[in-house]
Order: C-alpha cells, then sequence, then structure tokens
C-alpha cells in the first residue's frame, strides 16, 4: 500500500512503486475513472483505443437521419427568412 498527501494546489505525487507498476514517467497522462465508489488511475498511452470504456454508453443510438432532416430544415428556413427579408 502507498499513501500520498495532498497539496493546497489538489495535486498528489503518485508514488514510485505505481508509477513503475503503472509505466509512467514524467509528462505522460493519467486517466481517472470512478467505478463503483473506487478511483482507478490508468495510463494514456497515447493509442485512442486506449480510452475504450471510459465513457458511459448511451442507451440509445444517435438517429443521424433525424439529426440530418433537422439540419437541412432549419438550414432551408433560414435561407428564405434571409430571402424574405431582403425584398
Amino acid at each position: 500500500m502507498s499513501i500520498s498527501t495532498l497539496t493546497k494546489k489538489g495535486q498528489v505525487t503518485i508514488p514510485k512503486e505505481i508509477r513503475n507498476i503503472l509505466g509512467i514517467k514524467e509528462h505522460d497522462k493519467v486517466m481517472f475513472i470512478k467505478k463503483d465508489g473506487d478511483i482507478i488511475v490508468k495510463h494514456i498511452s497515447g493509442d485512442i483505443f486506449d480510452l475504450r470504456g471510459s465513457l458511459k454508453q448511451r442507451k440509445e443510438t444517435e438517429d443521424f437521419e433525424k439529426i440530418r432532416n433537422i439540419a437541412r430544415k432549419s438550414a432551408a428556413k433560414k435561407i428564405i427568412d434571409e430571402s424574405l427579408n431582403n425584398e
């Protein structure tokens, strides 16, 4: 077990033993994940796939066709409004 102290700036030093286990070196990024009341520290190695699972998945997927239709209607309305105002 390792213990670290929180500074007044909200910083902690990750103990050398933990840095070695995680392969963390100066200027590396780490991610903090809350899971079941615990905090998990994960080394980010720069590969986008390492972030998989770090965000909660939505229950429903987005309906992109619906989003495109809303955007088209909004753009068309804006064009019509602008052309009516220019007359």
